[in-house]
């Protein structure tokens, strides 16, 4: 089968940081679908996992982490799935990734996919909204429905999870969402989707919270940069208050600033469930379905921002270096084969 991967780590400005490959077709285990890939997304992991996991001797690295696609065959244990489904998932960090024309995943980590979505807008959203939805939900410890009177800061909220988190935040819960975002384009994009007030995280926060109207914040999903925005937040972070984050720090952070607010500390990695084999591991295919229940209702919307087509090295040696920039608004997906 055609697949993407690496044999070395480097820069993605190297024209063999990412190669075509052929590979054998995978046999499914017990759990899992066997998927023909129709269109996959690129995440900030991908960029991350290629710039420091060095391949096995001989034994190339294929990323992704996010697909749509048909389920091609079925492992014995698989169950509410058949051969013909059209799936969407994030997959699992610790197995081979979506860049290739066949990918095995876990059943219970997958659902059918939002059939209102063609491919490529519906690749855009598996990860992101694991993720944000985690976040929301589990960390932060939002109900459903709740969250009348309490104010949700998302640090980045332009970006890939940030345009997610903003949806899920006006859709289904009563929070006022403010939006960080530091240039025009991805303020307007933050507020298209639903920020009830957008701010700019390269300039001092607590100032335009306050000519905003908002004294402080309950909640903060902090979701770039989160050292170099650190005292800020604690800053404007309402005693009791609670923060999560899903970026890698550069720095360390002073854990000791929380103490005075008794401000509680949170992180969402939506790969847990799957690299330890939770008890609640189909927790993330139900929510995965009922994402797609609520794209296919109107209530969300692909975050898709530009599209590539087909899936080959040399697009997504262009779309790592896109991620890289720090400068992406929304997500950037491709298809239309191998």
């Amino acid at each position: 089968m055609k697949a993407i991967g690496y044999l070395q780590s480097q820069s993605i400005d190297q024209p063999d940081s990412l190669l075509d490959l052929e590979l054998p077709v995978p046999t499914p285990g017990p759990h899992d679908l066997r998927v023909q890939v129709a269109a996959v997304s690129v995440n900030p992991v991908d960029t991350k996992v290629r710039r420091n996991r060095a391949p096995q001797p001989g034994q190339p690295e294929v990323l992704g982490w996010d697909a749509v696609g048909t389920v091609d065959a079925v492992g014995s244990a698989v169950q509410g799935f058949a051969v013909g489904d059209r799936v969407w998932y994030a997959g699992a960090i610790n197995r081979p990734g979506s860049n290739a024309e066949l990918q095995l995943v876990d059943h219970r980590i997958a659902s059918r996919a939002a059939s209102s979505l063609d491919d490529g807008p519906a690749a855009a959203l598996p990860l992101t909204a694991i993720t944000a939805w985690e976040l929301l939900f589990d960390r932060l410890g939002v109900p459903e429905g709740g969250g009348e009177g309490q104010t949700l800061l998302v640090v980045g909220a332009a970006g890939g999870v940030g345009s997610i988190l903003v949806q899920l935040a006006r859709q289904l819960t009563k929070l006022r969402v403010v939006g960080t975002a530091s240039r025009p384009e991805t303020q307007a994009w933050a507020r298209e989707l639903g920020a009830h007030v957008v701010v700019d995280h390269s300039q001092p926060l607590r100032p335009q919270l306050t000519a905003a109207g908002v004294a402080e914040v309950d909640l903060i999903a902090s979701l770039t940069q989160t050292d170099q925005h650190w005292a800020a937040l604690v800053d404007v972070a309402a005693p009791q208050g609670r923060i999560a984050l899903i970026d890698d720090p550069a720095h360390p952070l002073d854990a000791m600033a929380l103490k005075r607010k008794s401000l509680s500390l949170h992180w969402e990695l939506m790969f847990t469930r799957s690299l330890f084999g939770t008890p609640d591991i189909a927790r993330q295919g139900e929510l995965l379905a009922r994402v797609a229940t609520l794209v296919d209702a109107g209530r969300l919307r692909s975050t898709v921002s530009e599209q590539l087509s087909p899936i080959n090295a040399a697009n997504l040696r262009r779309a790592h270096a896109l991620v890289e920039s720090g400068r992406m608004r929304g997500k950037i997906v491709l298809s239309g084969g191998f």
